[in-house]
């Protein structure tokens, strides 16, 4: 089979891919877009625009029930969970529609349906052709990890993706995983009506972050009637009696949570299984992500990798970034590095958390001198009006610069307020920046210069 010649294949049209494929149209290249499944990926169709559309239309039912507290009556709430699905799948169509549009117009580029795999370095097979080029970009995403639990094949589950789907709210649904995608759904399918309880393996909610974190978070979360089962160190699966019992806990005497449902929300993989990433010289980690350098070049010369497949971010943001480290490489003679980013993520359950930079744990252990500002919200005026009072603001600052080292602004507006303290991160300035700015009354960051004069060291904190 004779290959086909092409300047650039970017397989993959998630976050970056289109971005990427975008780029090279512009310098000229002839360009070949491989997508396997819906444009637009795990983003555009599983992931943020379809879960934050039903955290939009479950915030909208949680207001309504709270009717009485900003006095007025909005009578009988009823859920139609049709009618949910069917607005969060109109939007996803849009996007989705909107990214399949872009990419079939650009100049110097064929999209291509179907399966892609390597058969010899930078040459791609796809649906009966061969594709070569002396550049290839691989976007092809993750998907949900399927652990591996005693009785897990015996016994229906949902999945990020499935539970997508639901048309009916579920009368009991026990999420195993208590991370960020599972406590999204948690708080979601509670306020459309649905008991949940959240099964984690772990000792407590969200390793990652710091114990005053994850407990205001649980505390969110109780408040709304979630229920937690911590420690599950014996986790199982079984049918019982027409519903579906999780065994958590260890010893004959220990009960199972029974439930209609169950999502496992217990982690991802990346699509990098079936790709023949070895026959294109490309290596991959002991858990699958393709082995990248600080610029998103894998191990084999022309070929990068960029977005969730790489293991350098699991964000539609960082994929972002990673498109906008290759082209600034590659086209514009500026060297930046994934290294440079500063990590920042949000959990999107309501209110939700904004967190940037190094935990307070991660800057403890560092052993140097830092600075530790806090502040509950419910000196926030903004949120005591709105009755958003719930959560926190925390920041860390280095005692010996100034720079700010971490935040976690858990709390009304929190995932948006933790931009001013990332951007004077990004630029380098100390925190007074920040502190010594006039801010906009009555708002929630009018409080982030009033948390910065209140700094302590850290060592005196508990």
């Amino acid at each position: 089979m004779s290959a086909e010649n092409f300047d650039a294949i970017v397989i993959g049209a998630g976050q970056a891919g289109p971005a990427l494929a975008a780029r090279c149209s512009k310098e000229g290249l002839r360009t070949a877009v491989i997508e396997r499944g819906h444009f637009g990926g795990t983003c555009v169709n599983v992931g943020c625009i379809p879960t934050k559309t039903l955290v939009a239309s479950a915030r909208a039912v949680h207001m309504a029930n709270r009717s009485d507290e900003f006095g007025f009556a909005a009578g009988d709430i009823r859920v139609d969970m049709a009618r949910v699905k069917a607005r969060k799948d109109r939007i996803v169509q849009h996007s989705r529609e909107g990214v399949a549009q872009w990419l079939r117009g650009l100049p110097h580029t064929e999209v291509i349906v179907g399966n892609a795999s390597f058969v010899a370095p930078r040459t791609i097979e796809v649906g009966g052709r061969r594709l070569t080029a002396p550049r290839v970009f691989l976007n092809v995403g993750g998907r949900a990890m399927r652990p591996d639990l005693k009785g897990i094949d015996e016994v229906p589950t949902l999945d990020n993706v499935s539970v997508l789907d639901l048309d009916q709210v579920p009368e009991h649904l026990v999420i195993v995983g208590g991370s960020y995608i599972g406590l999204e759904f948690a708080q979601m399918m509670r306020r459309f009506g649905a008991r949940v309880t959240v099964v984690e393996r772990s000792a407590h909610l969200l390793p990652r972050e710091d114990a005053d974190v994850a407990d205001g978070i649980r505390a969110i979360l109780e408040a709304e009637g979630i229920h937690f089962q911590l420690a599950a160190e014996c986790l199982s699966l079984s049918r019982q009696d027409g519903q579906i019992a999780v065994g958590a806990l260890c010893g004959v005497d220990a009960q199972s949570v029974v439930g209609s449902h169950v999502l496992l929300a217990a982690g991802r993989q990346p699509n990098t299984d079936g790709l023949g990433l070895e026959l294109g010289g490309v290596k991959t980690d002991q858990r699958g992500y393709i082995v990248v350098d600080d610029q998103c070049r894998s191990s084999a010369e022309g070929v990068w990798a960029v977005g969730d497949c790489n293991g350098r971010g699991a964000f539609t943001h960082t994929a972002w970034n990673d498109h906008e480290i290759v082209v600034a490489n590659l086209f514009d003679a500026d060297p930046r590095r994934i290294s440079d980013r500063i990590p920042c993520y949000a959990l999107f359950i309501d209110p939700a958390l904004g967190r940037v930079g190094l935990s307070e744990r991660e800057v403890r252990a560092s052993g140097r001198p830092a600075l530790l500002g806090k502040m509950p919200m419910q000196r926030v005026g903004r949120a005591r009006e709105a009755g958003e009072t719930q959560g926190f603001m925390k920041v860390l600052v280095d005692a010996e610069n100034q720079r700010i080292l971490g935040a976690a602004i858990l709390g009304m507006n929190g995932d948006e307020v933790v931009h001013s303290l990332l951007d004077v991160m990004a630029a380098d300035q100390p925190y007074t920046v920040c502190s010594r700015a006039v801010h906009i009354h009555p708002t929630v960051s009018e409080l982030l210069p009033t948390l910065l004069q209140q700094l302590r060291p850290l060592s005196q904190s508990t």
